[in-house]
C-alpha cells in the first residue's frame, strides 16, 4: 500500500466531508436567516399599510377609503406587465418590479367588512394577529395580520411562498457556491502538498536504490524528517553491519583462495614427480588439481573485482587491448585448430578503462568461445562504433545457449553442461561484473544469421581523450561498422 496514496485519500476525504458539511450547514442557516428577514419585512410592510390606513381613516370618508386603498395598494398583475418585461425583473416606464405581483394586501373594518382584498383568500372570519399560511389562487401564501388598536381596522400583508423560496435559495446558494467552487482546488492543493511533504523521503530512497554492494555508505540523516529520523538511523546501523559482513566475506574468500594456491602448487609438483616415467599415471588427478587452481585464481580475481581494490581507469585504445587479448588466447585456439578473426576498421577506439580488467574480460570471452567451439571453425570478433561508445561482438559456432538459460549462464558458479569444459562457472560472471564496473553492458544472444552458436555482445562507453586536436572517439565513428575484409592478427603465443 502506498503511504502517499493512503494519506492523500484520507486528507482529501476529510476535507471533502468537512467542506460538504460546512456547505450544507451554511445553506440551511442562510435559508433560515433569510426566512426570518422576509418575515420581518412582511411585518414591516403591514405596519406601513397600518400607518397609511390610519391616516386615510382620519382624512377620508368610509365611501372614499376603499377607492383610495385600491389605487394605492393594488400592485400590477401579470397581464398588466406586458411581454416586453418577460426577461427583465424591473418593469418598464418606472412601473415597479415584477415580483410585486407576488405580494398582496388586505384591509378590513373593525366589523370585518373588506375594504381591500387583493389576496382573495376568503378567510376574514378566521382573522388572528400574527404569522400564518393561506391558500389562494392555487398558491400558498405567507401572511402577517395585525389589528390597529387606534382605528380597529384589520390589516394583512401576504407574500407568495415561491418568491420567498426562490430568493432565499438564490442568496443561500450564493453563499455556498464559492466554497463549492474552491473545493476542487483545495483537494488538488492538499494532494500537491502531500507530494511535496514526501519529497525528503524520495530523496532518501534514491541513494539506497543506487547503492552497490561494494560501495555501501550511510544515509544522510540531516535530510530526513524528524518523523523518520529513527528509521534512518536504524537503516544506517543495518547498512554498517551489512558492509562489515560483506567485507568479512570478501576477506575470507580472498584469504582462502590465496592460502590454497601454495598447497595446490605443491600437490601438482609432487604428482609430477610421482609420475616418473609414466606421465599418464596421474593424468586425471593432475587435471583435477589444475581445475582447482583455476578456480582459486578465478575466486581471487572475483574478490578483487567485487571489492574494487586497485581499480583505477585511464584512457586506453580498445583496439590494441582486443588484439593483445586475441594474442593471449592464440595457443588455446591453435590446439583446436580454431581461427579467431578480427573485424576492426576503426583504427583507434579510445575508452577510459582499467586495461588489465578489460584484457581479463576479453580473454575470458575468447577462451569461453574457443572452449565450446568445434575444431576447425571460426570465432568472429567485430569492433564497431555504437552511439557514444563501442560495440564488441563475438560469434562462435558452438552449441549456443537456450534463450531461457542465458541470464542464468551469467550467474556465479553456473555451468549449464557439466560435460563440456572444465571451468567452475565463474568466467561469464566475472566478465559481466567487469563490464558493469566500466558502465558497460554484456549480453548473450543467438547468432543473428540463424546458424548454431552464441553471439556475445559487449558495449563500452567511449573516452573523451583528444589526440592532435581531434577527438579520437569521434574519429573512430568514421570507421565502417562491417568491413569487407577481416583482419587476421599475426600473433605469437605468450610464454
Amino acid at each position: 500500500m502506498s503511504l502517499t496514496r493512503t494519506l492523500t485519500l484520507l486528507v482529501t476525504s476529510t476535507v471533502l466531508l468537512i467542506a460538504l458539511t460546512a456547505a450544507a450547514w451554511s445553506y440551511i442557516e442562510s435559508n433560515h436567516e433569510l426566512e426570518e428577514l422576509f418575515d420581518a419585512e412582511l411585518a414591516q410592510s403591514s405596519r406601513i399599510v397600518q400607518g397609511l390606513v390610519r391616516h386615510l381613516a382620519d382624512t377620508q370618508s368610509m365611501e372614499q377609503l376603499p377607492q383610495t386603498l385600491r389605487e394605492t395598494l393594488t400592485l400590477p398583475l401579470a397581464q398588466d406587465v406586458g411581454p416586453e418585461a418577460d426577461g427583465d425583473e424591473i418593469l418598464p416606464d418606472g412601473a415597479g418590479h415584477k415580483y410585486e405581483k407576488k405580494l398582496a394586501f388586505e384591509v378590513w373594518t373593525p366589523d370585518r367588512t373588506p375594504l381591500l382584498d387583493t389576496l382573495k383568500a376568503d378567510d376574514a372570519k378566521g382573522l388572528a394577529p400574527g404569522y400564518s399560511w393561506a391558500e389562494s389562487q392555487g398558491y400558498r401564501w405567507r401572511v402577517f395580520t395585525l389589528r390597529d388598536p387606534a382605528t380597529g381596522f384589520w390589516i394583512r400583508t401576504a407574500q407568495r411562498e415561491e418568491i420567498r423560496k426562490e430568493l432565499s435559495q438564490e442568496l443561500a446558494l450564493g453563499n455556498v457556491l464559492p466554497l463549492l467552487l474552491a473545493l476542487p482546488l483545495l483537494l488538488l492543493a492538499a494532494g500537491a502538498a502531500i507530494q511535496v511533504g514526501f519529497r525528503p523521503l524520495r530523496r532518501l530512497e534514491h541513494p539506497i536504490r543506487n547503492m552497490a554492494p561494494e560501495r555501501i555508505h550511510p544515509l544522510d540523516d540531516r535530510q530526513a524528517p524528524k518523523e523518520v529520523a529513527g528509521l534512518v538511523q536504524a537503516v544506517n546501523s543495518l547498512l554498517k553491519r551489512l558492509d562489515q559482513a560483506l567485507e568479512r566475506e570478501r576477506r575470507f574468500s580472498a584469504d582462502a583462495a590465496h592460502e590454497l594456491r601454495t598447497p595446490l602448487a605443491a600437490l601438482r609438483l609432487n604428482l609430477e614427480k610421482a609420475c616418473g616415467d609414466d606421465p599418464q599415471q596421474f593424468r586425471t588427478l593432475i587435471q583435477s588439481v589444475d581445475r582447482m587452481t583455476h578456480l582459486v585464481e578465478q575466486m581471487l580475481l572475483l574478490s578483487r573485482v567485487d571489492s574494487g581494490a586497485g581499480f583505477s581507469k585511464q584512457d586506453h585504445d580498445l583496439s590494441a587491448i582486443l588484439e593483445q587479448s586475441i594474442a593471449d588466447v592464440t595457443p588455446l585456439a591453435l590446439k583446436k585448430n580454431i581461427e579467431p578473426v578480427l573485424y576492426d576498421d576503426i583504427g583507434q577506439a579510445p575508452v577510459c578503462c582499467n586495461d588489465a580488467l578489460i584484457s581479463t574480460l576479453m580473454r575470458t570471452l575468447l577462451a569461453n568461445a574457443i572452449q565450446y567451439s568445434p575444431e576447425h571453425t571460426l570465432v568472429e570478433i567485430r569492433l564497431t562504433p555504437s552511439g557514444n561508445g563501442y560495440h564488441i561482438t563475438l560469434c562462435d559456432q558452438g552449441p549456443g545457449i537456450a534463450a531461457e538459460a542465458r541470464e542464468r549462464a551469467l550467474s556465479r558458479f553456473v555451468r549449464l553442461d557439466q560435460r563440456l569444459g572444465g571451468g567452475a562457472g565463474l568466467g561469464l560472471a566475472i566478465a559481466r561484473r567487469i563490464a558493469e564496473l566500466h558502465r558497460g553492458q554484456l549480453t548473450l544472444n543467438a547468432r543473428p544469421d540463424g546458424q548454431a552458436g552464441l553471439w556475445v555482445s559487449l558495449w563500452l562507453p567511449a573516452s573523451a581523450i583528444r589526440s592532435n586536436g581531434k577527438d579520437l572517439a569521434q574519429q573512430g565513428f568514421r570507421g565502417s561498422a562491417r568491413p569487407e575484409e577481416p583482419h587476421h592478427p599475426t600473433i605469437a603465443p605468450n610464454d
